[in-house]
């Protein structure tokens, strides 16, 4: 560890005088570990340093500790990782398929806050004690949430979550047995024919990964503008603008909200809207812009669909005391057209257990809904029953009955 950390410091140093920018320039980082790490061995041959052990062991943790997030690169790397996160110096965590496991890594304080620090770098968002929590994007795409004491009780508080896209079309979903074909096909006619759609589920259920999926049988021509807290959808679509919120800056100026953005997007010509995450009063603004003649597309944190429906009947609420429970309903009835709950197994398997369409309808307080797809027996499954029409694909020409009668 002593050799270790004396061609480390010579490292830095070099970086340093050379104004390397080790995010940027990881080639010249490793020609510049080579050139020291050589020079180095050289001496421990001759008795001078003590000795490095294994090179190239010695050259990947040092290109970690320089160029990458030092102790956790290893798990950064880790294409089965999904998610790591630290509760304090001795107790680093990581999930791989679902599963959570305690790993070996122990770290210092200090060092976890200086990978903090590093981390926040290429962000410019900041964290300290009168903003003590921080959500941001990593460079790779990972998400980033910090929370540190006094919020927390004793240490810094790390999560980074991983966007590990095994599928990215509605077809990978089904070979993942995540989604049947016949479901799989009628949610890419619903999105062709512009219906509305909420993805639900718990934390970690795959509601961006199916929001991904469905977005990609959104038509080559329309525009699409997306709304997020952090940058996480990855749509290979041709006409995108994607927009992120901002926090307040030192002086409390310059926040963008999530309500904000939603008015702003209506101004550029969006033919369909697409929000990361509904949850609080952005809602109301979402659901205006739907009852306008936009389409659109959200995921939302539910424990069922139709508890969903509850949710998103309740949240607009929060815009304020002009807003009452039966405009909101009444709303939501005209405006979400389908709800996709997606669902986490103890095992870790992710898929989606039901599919509910909303009738424009609603008795006593109550909109109506029908259950299209559900999960039966192990596999996804259309319900006896069910009633597959909708005004939208009447207009778009799609005879979806005979569909999926096929």
């Amino acid at each position: 560890m002593e050799a270790l950390s004396i061609v480390e410091d010579e490292v830095r140093e070099l970086v340093r005088r050379r104004g390397l920018d080790p995010a940027k320039q990881p080639t010249l980082i490793k020609s510049l570990i080579e050139e020291v790490i050589k020079d180095y061995d050289e001496r421990a041959l001759l008795g001078a340093v003590p000795s490095l052990g294994s090179l190239d062991a010695a050259r990947q943790t040092i290109f970690d500790n320089v160029a990458g997030f030092g102790a956790l690169q290893p798990l950064l790397d880790d294409p089965t990782v999904e998610e790591i996160w630290i509760n304090a110096p001795h107790q680093v965590f990581c999930a791989r398929g679902g599963q959570s496991q305690l790993t070996h890594i122990r770290m210092e304080s200090s060092e976890i806050a200086a990978l903090v620090e590093r981390m926040l770098k290429s962000s410019g968002r900041r964290l300290d004690l009168s903003q003590p929590f921080v959500d941001c994007q990593l460079p790779d795409g990972s998400r980033l949430h910090v929370v540190i004491p006094d919020i927390t009780h004793e240490h810094w508080a790390v999560n980074i979550r991983k966007f590990i896209a095994r599928a990215g079309k509605l077809d990978d979903l089904v070979e993942l047995d995540s989604l049947s074909r016949q479901a799989a096909l009628y949610l890419s006619t619903a999105i062709n024919a512009g219906l509305n759609v909420i993805v639900t589920g718990p934390t970690q259920a795959g509601k961006t990964t199916m929001l991904n999926c469905l977005a990609s049988s959104i038509g080559p021509r329309e525009r699409i503008i997306t709304i997020e807290e952090i940058f996480e959808l990855n749509l290979s679509l041709r006409d995108v603008v994607a927009m992120q919120t901002r926090l307040a800056n030192l002086e409390g100026m310059g926040e963008i909200t999530m309500r904000r953005l939603v008015k702003e997007a209506l101004r550029m010509r969006p033919d369909r809207i697409i929000v990361g995450e509904v949850r609080e009063a952005e809602s109301l603004d979402m659901l205006i812009a739907l009852n306008s003649g936009i389409s659109g597309l959200c995921t939302l944190h539910a424990n069922s669909a139709r508890d969903a429906i509850t949710k998103i009947c309740t949240l607009p609420l929060l815009a304020g005391p002009n807003i009452t429970s039966d405009f909101t309903v009444k709303t939501v009835a005209a405006c979400i057209d389908l709800v996709v709950h997606c669902v986490r197994s103890p095992g870790g398997n992710r898929y989606v257990s039901e599919v509910l369409s909303i009738r424009n309808r609603v008795e006593a307080g109550q909109i109506e809904s029908s259950t299209l797809f559900e999960r039966r027996d192990g596999s996804l499954r259309a319900s006896p029953g069910a009633d597959w029409e909708h005004e939208k694909f009447d207009l778009a020409g799609i005879n979806v009955a005979e569909l999926m009668a096929v």
